[in-house]
Parts: C-alpha cells; structure tokens; sequence
C-alpha cells in the first residue's frame, strides 16, 4: 500500500522538500509504471483536459490548464508572446521634429505604444506596400508645439506650470480614418491603450509633427507586435498538513505562508490551523526555518494542474 501510495505521488506531485525538490521529470511514459497504462489516447486527453477561466479584465486573464504536461503549457505560452497578432506602428513619417529626440528613438519608442483595436478587423500588409488601405492600416497624427504660459507666476520654476504643451503623451495622437473606416469603426474605439504614455518632453519652440501607420503582425516578426507583457505559469501549490497545529503554533504556522493560504479558526475553545487557499501561496518555504513545525507541513505541486497568467 505504501509502495502503491509514493508512486502516485512520484507521478501526480513535485515535492518541495527542504533541501531539495523531489519528482520533478516526467516520468509517466509508456512502460515506466507497471499496472499503468500510459499510452497516449485523445480520447483520455481530450476527458482530462480542461481550461477554466479564473479572472479576465481588459488589462489581465488569469485561466488554469488541467491535465497537460509542462511542454504543453510552455507551448500555449509561446503562442501568447509571438503568435497572436495585434496593430503597432510600423512606419512613422516625420515632417518635423525639433525636440532632443532623435527620430529613429522617437519611431522605436512609438512602436511600442499599444494599440487599442481588433486585429481580426484587419488584414496583413503585403510586402512591398508602401501606401497602406482601410482593410490594413490604421493611421495616426501628432502634431505638438511647446509653448510659454504667459499667465505663469515670474518666479516660478515648475515647468508644469512654465510651459504649454511640454510633455508629449499618447492622448495627444490622432485617428486620422482611411476610406471608410469612420463608418466601420464608432468613435473611441480606435485609440492607444492608455493615454497617459509619456512620449517625449518639449521646450518653447520646439515641436512634434509626424504621421503613423499602424500594420497588423505577430511578436515572432517583432517584440511590439507581443500581445503581452510577460506570460507566466506555474504549477497549483497543494499544501497538506501531517498533524494537527493548535494553539499559538497555528498563528505561527499561518506567519509561514501568504496571506490566506492558512486560516486559524476556533474549534472548541481552542485555535485550529487548516489549509483555506494553498493557490495564493508563493512557496518561499518560510516554513522549513521553523524547527517545530516544519515536519507538520507536506509542501507540493499539482504535477498537471498549470495556472497561467498573462
């Protein structure tokens, strides 16, 4: 029974021991287990895979994967950073630029400025197009002079309040609609994602007069096309007490991990430690300094349970 009970551990859990961490390859291939059938079959895959959307806003998705192996995940990453297409500035024609920027860094640096609108609207640009349509561009306008205020206060030194128009921010960029795009497209919904992306830094007399075309492509070609940030996963933790903790050793045992992951109720009297949300613990193992409690807490990993987030 104990030989039957580590090697299901040995294949659905990564142990986090306190010098090491334990069952990290994958090991269920055909013919390593006996009396385990691993061969692959779609039709178990496609019983045991799930995904479940845990969080989603405009700006986040958080969504578990169960049942996959990390090649799998690690695959899905890869699509999120390089695969999905969304609109970047693609070429900037500058018809006058007299601020400390040098064109080429003011063109890198609007490229990088995300654009708020469906790819999917959108096609590819031919290679070799140099004018783009309304089914492949979006264009933009800048246009900033930086101006004195002449109603500013004579000993002030605050540029805010010196200065009109000194700080360049994306709200400054202008839709300008090709064809029909203004008939396809309601008002606002073309625009950078934020706008309050600083772009450059102006002083009396200078300013910032150039047009943007926007192209459809993915973040193999180039990093400004990447729909995200950054794109992480990690294994589910699974934090499983050995014995009972009470008393003040359940308030320290709760110290040990995040916030939440251990909650101490009242039971009887007396204080319980339980497991309430092990998903929120960060694993810093904190636990294993801890010379009296470190023997009542088993610290593991859901082998093929992945929350990513993006």
């Amino acid at each position: 029974m104990a030989a039957a009970q580590a090697v299901e551990e040995m294949r659905s859990r990564v142990v986090l021991g306190e010098f090491g961490v334990r069952n990290v390859h994958t090991t269920d291939f055909p013919g390593n287990y006996s009396g385990y059938d691993d061969a692959w079959d779609q039709e178990r895959f496609e019983k045991n895979f799930r995904v479940d959307v845990v969080h989603m806003d405009e700006n986040s998705l958080e969504f578990d994967m169960v049942g996959i192996d990390a090649a799998i995940a690690n695959a899905f990453r890869r699509i999120l950073l390089a695969e999905v297409p969304t609109m970047a500035v693609e070429k900037v024609l500058v018809y006058n630029n007299t601020s400390i920027v040098q064109d080429e860094i003011l063109a890198h640096r609007l490229g990088l400025i995300p654009i708020h609108a469906d790819p999917r609207l959108f096609e590819y640009r031919n290679q070799g197009d140099e004018e783009g349509t309304e089914i492949d561009t979006l264009q933009f306008r800048l246009q900033v002079r930086c101006t004195r205020n002449p109603h500013a206060a004579k000993d002030s030194s605050d540029p805010n309040e010196l200065y009109m128009n000194h700080k360049v921010y994306t709200r400054h960029m202008t839709w300008i609609p090709l064809g029909n795009q203004a008939d396809l497209f309601p008002e606002g919904t073309i625009r950078p994602v934020h706008d309050d992306i600083l772009i450059a830094q102006l002083r009396p007399g200078q300013e910032i007069d150039l047009l943007m075309h926007c192209v459809k492509g993915i973040g193999k070609d180039h990093a400004k096309f990447s729909p995200v940030a950054t794109a992480s996963y990690r294994l589910l933790p699974d934090i499983t007490l050995l014995e009972p903790v009470e008393g003040e050793a359940a308030e320290e045992l709760s110290r040990c991990f995040s916030p939440g992951v251990i909650e101490v109720q009242e039971v009887q009297g007396k204080k319980v430690a339980r497991v309430a949300n092990p998903r929120l613990d960060t694993f810093s193992r904190e636990i294993f300094r801890n010379e009296k409690l470190k023997k009542a807490v088993r610290l593991a990993r859901v082998r093929d349970h992945y929350i990513c987030k993006k």
